[in-house]
């Protein structure tokens, strides 16, 4: 009996043994990969949402009240300065100017009648006075009715895209009524609305008055083939957006650009001599952001870090890293603060190059 347990005790040992050989043949010891930031200067785009504008989009309305007689123009067709858009009737109007000519030609007649008569002082002075007077009323009558008649013809102040027409031929128009619109498209005015925080960086880093250029990609998220220039900031902050409106302007030879588009202003930002380190190298503890750096021991120390902008796979690291220190790239959540590890160190040029973003050297 005393052989039997004896022999037992000595082939549970031999399993345990063999158990625990087992597990760490299926758990070997883990090698992580660990990279150091690169320092190099980036140039980054701040993406901001606006909507363009033409130079000039003017509201074309009737001056006089009256019958829209003739349209000579068609919605979307190039306009030249001073071409004849719509006629509204000008019967009335070409009464009144009749009118007005036969009695300011009246009024000349009798005031050189009367210039005669007072030639030959057979009139008095004031007597023609009163006639001169009479004339330069005539005149001015006369003035007025040609007016009112060219105001019956609807003109083009500038060249541009006529708009959408807001009547139709034949009909009543009320003084002022909205006929239709007219873009001057050669430039485009673009908008778009920077928070105050981003103005004031923008403000002190590279100056108001040295802006760089920016691009605008388009609905279709192709960029528009012109760089535009920052001619203008609005003197004011908007209270309920904490924005401020910047305005780009941007030559459009083509045409491409219409008034009312949307898409987004790209403002390049430039790091000098940023850190960068991969995205995956973070991870968060309550919307801080950490990574795990490798001391001369091979442990695990967490650091906090300071994201200063975001990129595709990558971030720009303004605090906590130093360009020697050593990062772990992955594993993350495989390993603990204080843990010792083995690790291999990867150039993190042969990462980016990886994913496309660098070209390795």
């Amino acid at each position: 009996m005393k052989r039997i347990l004896i022999l037992i005790c000595f082939l549970a040992i031999l399993g345990n043994t063999a158990c625990e050989q087992k597990k760490e043949a299926e758990h070997p010891e883990s090698t992580y990969r660990i990279t150091s930031p690169i320092k190099m200067d980036t140039v980054v785009f701040q993406e901001y949402v606006s909507q363009v504008h033409s130079i000039q989009h003017i509201e074309l309305r009737a001056l006089e009240k009256g019958y829209l007689q003739k349209v000579f123009v068609d919605e979307g067709q190039f306009i030249k300065k001073g071409q004849l858009m719509f006629q509204i009737m000008p019967l009335i109007y070409e009464a009144e100017k009749q009118r007005a000519e036969a009695e300011a030609e009246f009024a000349e007649i009798e005031f050189n009648n009367t210039q005669s008569l007072a030639d030959s002082n057979i009139v008095s002075s004031n007597e023609l006075a009163m006639s001169r007077a009479k004339l330069a009323k005539a005149t001015a009558e006369l003035n007025l009715a040609k007016a009112h008649l060219g105001f019956t013809e609807i003109r083009a102040p500038f060249d541009g895209i006529m708009g959408r027409f807001h009547v139709r031929l034949g009909s009543l128009l009320d003084e002022g009524e909205l006929l239709a619109t007219l873009s001057d498209n050669s430039n485009m005015w673009v908008y778009f609305n920077v928070p105050e925080s981003e103005y004031l960086d923008l403000a002190t880093s590279t100056g108001l008055e040295n802006l760089p250029e920016v691009q605008f990609k388009m609905a279709n998220n192709k960029n528009f083939e012109y760089t535009g220039h920052i001619e203008t900031i609005e003197a004011d902050f908007n209270n309920e957006t904490g924005n401020i409106a910047f305005r780009a302007t941007f030559p459009n030879d083509k045409g491409l650009l219409r008034h009312g588009e949307t898409g987004n202003i790209l403002m390049p930002i430039t790091f000098k001599d940023a850190l960068i380190i991969p995205q995956k190298a973070t991870f968060e503890i309550l919307d801080k952001k950490f990574v795990y750096i490798v001391d001369e021991t091979n442990t695990l120390r967490s650091t906090e870090i300071t994201v200063a902008h975001e990129i595709p796979h990558l971030f720009i690291v303004s605090e906590g890293l130093k360009p020697t220190d050593k990062v772990l790239i992955d594993g993350l959540r495989k390993v603990k603060n204080n843990q010792t590890i083995k690790h291999e160190f990867l150039d993190q040029r042969d990462i980016l190059a990886d994913l496309n973003l660098l070209h390795a050297e």
